[in-house]
């Protein structure tokens, strides 16, 4: 069980995600890399080694041993990209492959296929981690499985939002981050990783890494568990409300180059928007990147601070380009 600090958070209870907000979340994830409903997991199973067994699946049974997380073995009888299908004398279902122990987390989905044929016509132990009878759909975990049972059980029940826990993160997706609890995996939505832009969450987070996280909402009946990586940091923004006001000038980083303009970052981790109509060109420059270029050092000026919309308006005061280069 990982190191648990909860209540440990003295900050005010953050806002919790509705279903709108897991289901865009949810919306965003590879349908086989994820949950993948019983009748169709046959259909694309590129490789068996046996006929998946035709009998009736157990649903009473099924959620039992989901409500009481409890760990089955079952059999490896094919594979797709996204993971390998399970079967056993009344249930069967899928694991993703980011639930799999023996499948390194950085493997692509082209080579993967190696990984997932060393577990044909193996006996692995499982747990159930999205158990839906009326989609017909059964996701289970290897990885979950390491963890006694019970332990989901103990962790949906006893975490509270605004708590504070640790855990090693077991996949990191363009939509955000899962990590590992001790037995039940939360997600960091790619909008709760920091207070600045994000481009790619694998920037802020590697597999294995261990973090320490706020708890944002805990469904229980969904098995679900939102988190926070940002909200456990003083907001830039309120800071910079109170540290600049328009006029100020200060330095900064360009960050990206768009056709409207460049953002740039400041001291404080916040970007802002230095728009194209407020800055002037040098002589001979057509575009914005012929004389400003990613990661280069600027001075702006504070046109207008709104910390509540998290928006930043600069102006260019000076920059320079090393030796007549961009670099």
């Amino acid at each position: 069980m990982k190191t648990r600090e909860f209540n440990g958070a003295q900050r005010t209870p953050p806002g919790e995600p509705d279903e709108n907000w897991w289901a865009a979340v949810l919306s965003d994830e590879p349908q086989d890399d994820f949950a993948v409903s019983q009748t169709e997991s046959v259909a694309f199973t590129e490789t068996t080694t046996e006929d998946t067994p035709d009998s009736s699946v157990d649903w009473k049974k099924i959620e039992a041993i989901y409500a009481n997380d409890q760990i089955v073995s079952l059999n490896v009888v094919g594979f797709n990209r996204g993971g390998i299908l399970v079967a056993g004398e009344d249930m069967r279902g899928f694991v993703p492959a980011s639930h799999l122990i023996d499948v390194p987390a950085e493997v692509s989905d082209e080579d993967r296929e190696p990984y997932f044929t060393s577990y044909l016509d193996r006996k692995i132990s499982l747990k159930i981690i999205e158990c839906e009878p009326e989609k017909e759909r059964i996701v289970f975990s290897e990885r979950a499985a390491l963890a006694r049972e019970g332990c989901r059980r103990e962790l949906l029940t006893s975490l509270k939002n605004g708590d504070v826990i640790e855990g090693v993160v077991t996949n990191v997706t363009d939509f955000g981050a899962f990590v590992d609890l001790g037995g039940l995996e939360g997600l960091i939505h790619v909008s709760e990783l920091s207070w600045g832009r994000v481009q790619d969450p694998a920037d802020i987070l590697k597999v294995n890494d261990t973090v320490r996280t706020l708890v944002l909402q805990v469904s229980e009946d969904k098995g679900r568990i939102a988190l926070s990586l940002k909200r456990l940091q003083e907001n830039p923004w309120e800071v910079l409300a109170e540290k600049l006001s328009p006029g100020d000038i200060v330095p900064a980083t360009i960050t990206n180059i768009v056709k409207y303009g460049a953002f740039a970052r400041l001291e404080e981790g916040v970007e802002g928007l230095i728009h194209i109509s407020s800055i002037t060109f040098p002589s001979g420059c057509m575009r914005l990147d012929d004389f400003l270029y990613e990661g280069q050092h600027v001075s702006v000026s504070i046109l207008h601070i709104d910390a509540k919309k998290r928006r930043l308006g600069l102006k260019l005061e000076d920059y320079a380009i090393n030796n007549g280069e961009k670099s």
